[in-house]
């Protein structure tokens, strides 16, 4: 285990606005510009983050908080795992950038996209300066006192979760290009690598950073998992029947004909006729407002609502079960882990 005598490793607040903002903090360093002529590109960067100071929300910060929050519960003190928190952070913001391009998505937390501002060429030349810092952030852990063998080892576990995030978006946009909608086994494999895989990679790096026991790193790894899984089908149940100023956006995964897991499951499951209903409407270009109502109904007729929120719960208590399991976490830090988990699953 790697401590600094310097610092206490005791957590009697361990406030999460704090870890938010040391990490941004860690990442403002990264981002600045690095001489005039490369400014646009720095503050096309700033811009995506919402460290623009324009006040903007940059999204709830989850992946390096719960890479902090994981390192602290073993060691103690989060500091010393900033770099990581900020590759984390960096490189999930890389892969946003790309997705609303590949999506033809115009809007991001309420503000226009990059490419919607600056162009396609642009914006995934900011996506890609993004993935080159999420590496370059790793290269601080050398001069907090980490060996090189740890810090490649992280480079290897980041680079392998870059690689399944690519795999499942591959996945993602081959199936919504399609008229056949994936199994459920299909979908959950799907949602492990695009999201997941992120989660997992984000507490195992904390984990590792902070022990050298193998037994803790696999369960911290198994709790991220779980939790990955529990978060994207949370999302799923949200993106149909969740409250507007509970998610901050609107439940729209119908409208826009998502093909999630509620809808994977009720294809599965319902009838002929509410099976082949399904399939109409999604095939229609435009649903009129009844057909999107009808939708909604049927899923819930064919108990898709429930079947999502009892999976969404399985991987949540899942989740928990293997971080307990893991026996060395801090009672501070677990509680803050519980308080994310049960905030931001409310399944």
């Amino acid at each position: 285990m790697y401590t600094d005598p310097t610092m206490t490793t005791t957590l009697p607040e361990l406030a999460l606005a704090e870890l938010i903002a040391d990490t941004e903090s860690e990442i403002v360093r990264l981002v600045q510009d690095r001489d005039p002529s490369t400014h646009g590109l720095y503050e096309m960067v700033r811009y995506h983050l919402a460290l623009d100071g324009s006040g903007a929300s940059g999204g709830k910060r989850i992946r390096p908080l719960l890479g902090l929050l994981a390192y602290a519960s073993i060691a103690g003190d989060h500091r010393r795992a900033l770099p990581g928190a900020a590759a984390v952070e960096l490189g999930h913001n890389f892969s946003l950038v790309h997705d609303d391009i590949e999506d033809g998505d115009r809007e991001r937390r309420h503000r226009p996209t990059l490419w919607s501002i600056y162009g396609v060429p642009q914006a995934i030349n900011a996506g890609d300066t993004l993935f080159s810092l999420s590496r370059i952030a790793l290269h601080r852990l050398t001069d907090l006192g980490f060996s090189d063998a740890k810090v490649l080892r992280l480079m290897r576990l980041y680079d392998e979760t870059c690689l399944a995030l690519c795999e499942g978006q591959y996945i993602d946009i081959a199936t919504s290009e399609s008229d056949e909608l994936m199994s459920v086994e299909g979908y959950l494999d799907m949602i492990g690598r695009k999201t997941a895989a992120l989660i997992a990679g984000s507490i195992e790096a904390g984990a590792l950073l902070a022990t050298d026991d193998e037994a803790v790193i696999t369960r911290y790894r198994r709790f991220g998992w779980a939790l990955g899984l529990a978060f994207q089908i949370n999302d799923d149940l949200l993106g149909i029947w969740g409250a507007e100023q509970a998610t901050g956006k609107e439940p729209s995964d119908v409208a826009h004909k998502k093909k999630t897991l509620p809808v994977i499951y009720a294809v599965e499951h319902a009838g002929p006729e509410d099976r082949a209903r399904l399939l109409e409407i999604y095939s229609k270009p435009d649903p009129q407002a009844a057909e999107l109502t009808e939708i909604v109904q049927t899923l819930e007729r064919v108990g898709a609502r429930e079947y999502t929120r009892d999976q969404a719960r399985r991987y949540r208590d899942e989740a928990l079960s293997e971080l307990d399991a893991a026996g060395v976490v801090q009672p501070a830090a677990r509680a803050r882990l519980r308080e994310i988990i049960v905030g931001v699953i409310s399944a």
